[in-house]
């Protein structure tokens, strides 16, 4: 992404809702006569672990449907969830920890802990299922000296949804063996194909009665405000929260005023609720025209359509074999300016995920539908001289 993005004419990799402009935001909230101002505000480092307002709606988003209300202390501000992540695992884990780690996921979460001294087992998911997690494989992979578990909900780069039942045999597992359980829930509530009222719509690991879970999330994905680099960390044990912010002492201190208070106008009741419209209709416009690509081109791609996020993960192939998606995204960059994420490279390691790529498919309606008329002109002519994975032409 760093190396290729802003050379790309058609960025159809990346992974947030296509984002908006303060302006945007506040032509979004429903209280024309409170316009966000961040000019007057003194700007010392603030509330280190984050605003009273932010920590305040982020804790009422969590509790609306929990018998257990999450109070203001239970979060702490961050900037991002890269950075809540790491503090996280900088916090619980180290040399000798076992972490199992939810796969494919973001690189992050199993090269971080690995970074730090700590074994990491794949919990490892299939398109073949669907992208679905098996318990009973996770009992297989614990150890007497796991630590942490750690999962994706919604999923990066796939785009699938850990159901609920499966979370609730997962936090048994975990409250048996008392291990702690990190979700990274960075793409959440952006659940554009499942309803609420489906039995297998996932809520948030901190719904569960676990104290020992963690959850991070931020403003980039789900909510179009990467720019402001504000996540969060959540958890309704003391000790898990006052040992991640000890871990953040001496890195990031607090994050910036300017961003603390966009971030909480955008999470106000007067705001998110018309923020998350606009990108849940973004999110199922957008899906519809790539599955119309997909079954126009199933002669050389394939996928699991996702449920949540705004991702896909989508396989391509010549004649039954995988192509090689490094090759294939280099060129088809060079060749047309579209820029997809080779599976291999970003996601897997040794053999796993030859052959696809991840989509960003929120991107604005516009990029999608050029940057797929783009592809299908692709598909016609160069597709057909890429190489295969397995290094045959």
């Amino acid at each position: 992404m760093d190396k290729y993005e802003t050379k790309a004419k058609y960025n159809v990799a990346e992974s947030c809702a296509a984002s908006i402009s303060l302006e945007d935001l506040q032509q979004l909230s429903d209280d024309k006569s409170n316009p966000l101002n961040v000019s007057s505000r003194k700007l010392t480092y603030g509330a280190i672990r984050g605003s009273n307002e932010l920590r305040s709606n982020l804790a009422n988003l969590y509790s609306s449907k929990s018998s257990t209300q999450l109070r203001v202390e239970d979060i702490i501000i961050t900037p991002g969830a890269i950075a809540a992540n790491l503090a996280v695992l900088y916090a619980l884990v180290g040399k000798g920890s076992h972490v199992v780690c939810h796969y494919p996921t973001y690189q992050q979460l199993y090269e971080i802990p690995r970074s730090l001294g700590a074994e990491v087992t794949f919990w490892r998911s299939s398109e073949k299922d669907k992208w679905h997690l098996d318990l009973e494989a996770l009992k297989g992979l614990l150890r007497p000296d796991t630590k942490l578990i750690i999962i994706n909900n919604p999923q990066n780069p796939t785009g699938a949804i850990i159901p609920k039942a499966t979370l609730e045999g997962l936090v048994a597992i975990a409250q048996e063996r008392d291990i702690t359980i990190l979700s990274d829930e960075v793409y959440r509530p952006m659940f554009h194909s499942i309803s609420p009222m489906d039995e297998d719509f996932p809520p948030s690991i901190l719904q569960f009665p676990y104290a020992k879970a963690v959850a991070t999330g931020s403003l980039s994905k789900a909510y179009s405000l990467a720019g402001i680099r504000v996540g969060w960390i959540a958890s309704r044990s003391p000790e898990l929260v006052d040992a991640c912010a000890q871990a953040r002492d001496y890195t990031t201190i607090s994050v910036s005023q300017i961003d603390d208070q966009i971030a909480a106008y955008a999470l106000s009741p007067n705001c998110i609720h018309s923020l998350l419209a606009r990108n849940l209709k973004l999110a199922r416009t957008n899906l519809e025209i790539l599955d119309k690509f997909i079954e126009q081109h199933r002669w050389a791609c394939e996928w699991i359509r996702p449920v949540a996020g705004t991702t896909a993960f989508v396989k391509f192939n010549k004649m039954g074999s995988e192509v090689d998606d490094v090759a294939f995204c280099r060129e088809l960059l060079e060749a047309t300016g579209v820029m997809f994420c080779p599976g291999k490279r970003c996601f897997g390691g040794n053999e796993d995920f030859k052959g696809y790529v991840r989509v960003g498919y929120c991107c604005e309606t516009k990029v999608l539908e050029d940057g797929l008329a783009s592809l299908a002109h692709f598909m016609k002519g160069d597709y057909k001289r890429l190489p295969l994975a397995n290094g045959h032409p």
